[in-house]
């Protein structure tokens, strides 16, 4: 990791010098501060690595109440450090975020609770709008945990939204020889719908009791929304990435479109890097961001179409590894934590609807790939790399609607063996 002792002073004032009226009477506490970082400016993209900051005095570390986190967030509105467009949409994500943990009702899931995390959230998110205490994406990133955890700070922010009563793990015995296979040197890829941007915690959160090294060492191909949004960046943090920029919005910015292509070339080596290890776990939504689908009957989410060359980019680059590799569609249910805007939006900074709600994650059945592709030429390549998407979209279509009826009705999970629940072998985990 990058050494950060050059940049502690510098990073402790950022924060610091924005309340500099309220930093005494609201807290006076110890959560921590970041490395110096290139900014990302308009017509230049940045792509060098930062470290995770080192301890420093902030004023969030010791709050308690919505009125000390506000009194912070006035302050530095005042002086100017703050933008009216970030005071507004943090007042709308913190009452957004109250409602649903409230409703919620689990243990520990108080005002004070709401309080403490969004403190964390709104020290995380300045600090990503701050030019000196940035953090810049590389092609891949992997999770950090200190000395800032920011795999705790994703984890602890989800948790108190997901209703564990009515969530559903699928196919458990199918997880289980994923991490036989994970164990024995080989490489797993889950071809994922994508419904909400917690869809990395909901995977973690679901997995922790029983698969706790797939929880932590997935591995997610993240589009450039997930890295460069500031709401977005500190939960990303978290989680181990490779970091590409999609084909819908690598035009948005024409100037920087050369940079991001090189990007990801970059990101395509250190993908086969990681693969010729084996024992790797990548998560891939081949649709290329969220579900947008919505059934007609009942208004849900459901997955959208998987574009072929993101598959067969996945099978080429597992297929050149020397370590057998298995392709497996995944399913996500999880949309009504964090619906996703029904359209999607150029610019960075979307509202946030967050909501408690149960969720479920399944595993279907392993694609076998030679047999989808033995009765197709090798030169028709467009017909086979769209064979292998359709096979994973459908599988994962099907997951969906059997795990969606499985989470509303218990009637619906099987013999004790489809959709389980192990998280409730264990006592409940009280919010913090």
């Amino acid at each position: 990791m990058v050494a950060v002792a050059a940049a502690h002073s510098a990073a402790q004032a950022a924060v610091r010098a924005a309340w500099p009226s309220q930093r005494q009477q609201a807290v006076n506490a110890a959560p921590q501060r970041r490395q110096r970082a290139p900014a990302a400016r308009r017509g230049r993209l940045a792509v060098a690595a930062t470290a995770a900051p080192p301890a420093a005095a902030s004023p969030f570390s010791m709050v308690q109440s919505e009125e000390q986190l506000f009194a912070l967030i006035k302050a530095g509105a005042g002086n100017g450090s703050v933008p009216p467009r970030v005071v507004a949409a943090f007042h709308e994500l913190y009452g957004n975020y109250k409602a649903a943990i409230l409703s919620g009702g689990s243990p520990g899931s108080d005002e004070g609770f709401v309080a403490r995390v969004m403190a964390a959230v709104c020290e995380r998110v300045l600090l990503e709008l701050n030019p000196a205490t940035a953090y810049t994406f590389p092609s891949h990133h992997k999770r950090i945990q200190e000395p800032y955890d920011y795999f705790a700070f994703g984890q602890r922010y989800i948790r108190g939204l997901i209703d564990f009563q009515n969530s559903v793990l699928g196919h458990a015995d199918r997880f289980e020889q994923i991490q036989k296979q994970l164990d024995a040197g080989e490489n797993v890829i889950l071809i994922a719908n994508h419904q909400s941007e917690a869809d990395p915690a909901v995977f973690a959160l679901l997995l922790e009791k029983c698969f706790p090294h797939m929880a932590e060492e997935v591995n997610y191909v993240a589009g450039d929304r997930v890295v460069t949004d500031a709401l977005c960046k500190p939960f990303s943090m978290g989680r181990n990435l490779f970091c590409v920029h999609s084909k819908k919005h690598i035009d948005d910015i024409p100037e920087l479109k050369a940079e991001k292509m090189a990007m990801n070339r970059r990101t395509l080596k250190a993908m086969q890097t990681a693969l010729n290890e084996g024992g790797k776990l990548l998560w891939i939504a081949p649709s290329g961001g969220r579900d947008r689908s919505i059934d007609p009957v009942t208004d849900d989410f459901t997955p959208d179409a998987f574009d072929p060359s993101a598959v067969e980019l996945m099978r080429a680059l597992s297929a050149k590894a020397k370590p057998a590799a298995h392709i497996y569609p995944f399913a996500m249910f999880s949309y009504k934590i964090m619906p996703p805007p029904r359209v999607v939006e150029k610019e960075i900074g979307e509202k946030r609807v967050i909501g408690f709600s149960p969720v479920g994650i399944s595993v279907c059945p392993e694609l076998d790939v030679e047999a989808l592709l033995a009765d197709i030429p090798a030169e028709e390549k467009e017909a086979r790399q769209a064979a292998l998407a359709e096979a994973g979209y459908k599988a994962v279509c099907e997951e969906y609607d059997h795990m969606r009826e499985a989470v509303r009705d218990p009637a619906k999970r099987g013999e004790g063996t489809d959709y389980t629940q192990p998280w409730l072998a264990h006592p409940p985990v009280v919010l913090a």
